[in-house]
């Protein structure tokens, strides 16, 4: 039901905060092609590939572009672009406005939005979508970025010393022997999947406490707007004077339970006295609701972990985009309480990979046409 790999060459995740587009750009074009190749088609790799910010939200993650790909038989780069899902129908009515429904092309998208908007695209722009389930693209895609590198570096990475943040080193890794796999996928919500292979797999939990949480209890408690802004407050925050310590209740360390004094007792244990609200800032506020979801998704983590026993613990999705701090603090959490068993790794892509799986399944099904 496809032209067999007819340009232009999408994948998109649809989340519920965010969408996900990857688009290949050919850099392998003969003059016969360019001939050819519609005037529709050429705006639109012009528009997508000579620009780095679509209208206010629309941006593309330059630093994450994968050159000199060959897929297919053809060679070129893949572009990673995201915007926020409260945009979805500016982005259909541009795909109008530039007939993309010209193109005899099919959309291959994931994710919720897949379905949510599967009517708007047919009725506004004339466009078939070919839903995806979100979790085979997730894995799919997460496998192949992994295979293809990242431009010649490892796409895997950890922290070394996670419990020094003094010497806390971000390391290279490559992912060997990668099953079995817990892969936590942080975005709007949490999913866990328990990965044993390729194709087998299963969803062992979740938690709605996700970068949707923290991104709306932010805007609640401190009226930040974006997600930068609100990693900007927590970066400058000191979230113990929001939280309740274990040395706050006991004076010093658990000794008995081996809790150190430092330990989280009771997240935003603190505001329940009127001294200490009125003492505290919009950043330590940021920063300790970053903390609480973090460590939440981490404890969550960890116990399934152990329930599957499953030593390799990978995390993923966009709440971890420009998100150090959750990142260090979850590879210290895994350190910590599996007592240097668990290693968290990470991902370059973080948010991508279901993307990237439905951009697969394209050129999948149009081999099979």
């Amino acid at each position: 039901y496809i032209l067999k790999c007819t340009f232009p060459w999408f994948g998109m995740d649809i989340g519920g905060t965010l969408v996900k587009l990857v688009y290949f750009e050919p850099k392998d074009i003969t003059a016969e092609e360019e001939l050819e190749e519609v005037e529709n088609l050429k705006s639109i790799r012009r528009y997508l590939t000579s620009n780095t910010a679509y209208g206010k939200t629309g941006v593309r993650d330059v630093h994450l572009e994968l050159r000199n790909l060959t897929i297919c038989g053809r060679t070129g780069n893949l572009h990673f672009i995201r915007f926020p899902t409260a945009a979805m129908h500016s982005f259909i009515q541009m795909g109008r406005d530039k007939h993309f429904s010209s193109l005899h092309t099919t959309l291959c998208a994931t994710g919720g939005g897949a379905y949510k908007f599967e009517n708007d695209f047919r009725t506004m722009a004339d466009l078939e979508l070919l839903k995806l389930d979100e979790l085979d693209c997730l894995i799919q895609g997460l496998l192949y970025i992994d295979s293809v590198g990242f431009n010649g570096h490892p796409e895997c990475y950890y922290f070394e010393n996670p419990s020094d943040t003094q010497n806390c080193i971000k390391r290279p890794c490559c992912l060997d022997n990668l099953f079995p796999m817990l892969l936590v996928n942080i975005g709007s919500g949490v999913s866990i999947l328990a990965v044993y292979t390729k194709d087998n797999y299963k969803r062992v939990t979740g938690t709605s406490l996700g970068g949707g949480t923290f991104l709306g209890l932010c805007c609640l408690l401190t009226g930040c707007e974006t997600f930068e802004e609100a990693l900007e407050m927590a970066s400058k925050g000191d979230s113990t004077n929001v939280d309740k310590l274990v040395k706050d209740i006991y004076g010093g360390d658990y000794q008995r339970f081996g809790l150190q004094g430092s330990a989280v007792a009771s997240s935003f244990g603190h505001m329940m006295s009127k001294e200490k609200r009125d003492s505290i800032s919009k950043e330590d506020l940021a920063r300790a609701t970053l903390v609480t979801i973090t460590n939440n998704i981490g404890s969550i983590a960890r116990m399934c972990a152990v329930n599957e026993k499953i030593e390799r613990v990978v995390f993923v999705g966009n709440f971890l985009r420009i998100n150090t701090v959750s990142t260090k603090l979850l590879a210290y959490a895994m350190d910590f309480w599996s007592k240097g068993q668990l290693r968290a790794l990470f991902l370059e892509h973080e948010g991508y990979f279901g993307a990237v799986g439905a951009f697969l399944e394209l050129l999948k099904s149009s081999d099979d046409a």
